[in-house]
């Protein structure tokens, strides 16, 4: 199962507007962000992702209930956290 999982942006790229360095539980990864380029993406921000890019600005109450319901879901935020983990975009 793929879910979409909610991160906070630490830093965005300056080299390159389409990437964000995101953290989720802890781990960090470049994201990429360019599906959301008509949104004013700053750091603090919450977004969600699936497979390595930004689906939606979510605020940080959504994310909070994300994140809880994905732990009441057992092994749903485990997977989805060992995808997170093992993605590299560059």
């Amino acid at each position: 199962m793929c879910l979409g999982i909610p991160g906070e942006i630490v830093e965005m790229d300056r080299e390159r507007s389409d990437l964000a360095l995101v953290e989720v539980s802890g781990v960090r990864r470049m994201i990429n962000v360019a599906l959301l380029e008509d949104e004013p993406l700053a750091v603090g921000d919450w977004i969600l992702i699936h497979v390595g890019f930004a689906m939606s600005r979510i605020d940080e109450a959504e994310a909070r209930r994300a994140l809880d319901m994905l732990r009441m879901m057992g092994s749903g935020l485990d997977e989805e956290l060992a995808v997170f983990m093992e993605s590299s975009i560059e």
